[in-house]
């Protein structure tokens, strides 16, 4: 099937975007696209569709979740073969563990970026 457009990058809201980049670069073990600076950054592994970028926005407000006063509106999954070592590299980066842990199974893990996007750790299933 034929669509209208092609996927091209998703992109976040935040208060620092190179450091938001940083994190992400980090994560994905992307490098952070040259040109990028303190209003716009964007990691990439090649380009469309392994694009992240990330945006200035004043007065930035991260989700809550979970909650409807700032939902978090969408949130990354990322896959792992070792879901502790990997837990443990992500906290060493600078995400934060939600409290809020759903999986009944552990096949996946809730994660806070440091802007505040939820992002989930998940088993290669």
């Amino acid at each position: 099937m034929n669509g209208i457009a092609e996927f091209r990058t998703t992109v976040l809201d935040c208060a620092h975007p190179m450091e938001l980049a940083q994190f992400y670069s980090r994560l994905l073990g992307w490098p952070i696209l040259e040109g990028s600076d303190e209003e716009w950054a964007v990691v990439t592994n090649g380009g469309p569709p392994a694009r992240v970028a990330f945006q200035a926005v004043d007065d930035y407000r991260p989700p809550v979740w979970p909650g409807a006063e700032h939902p978090q509106q969408m949130h990354i999954d990322v896959t792992v073969s070792d879901m502790d070592k990997a837990e443990a590299q992500v906290l060493e980066i600078g995400a934060t563990k939600h409290e809020h842990q759903p999986s009944d199974d552990d096949s996946f893990r809730v994660f806070l970026d440091p802007a505040g996007h939820t992002f989930c750790l998940c088993r290669d299933v």
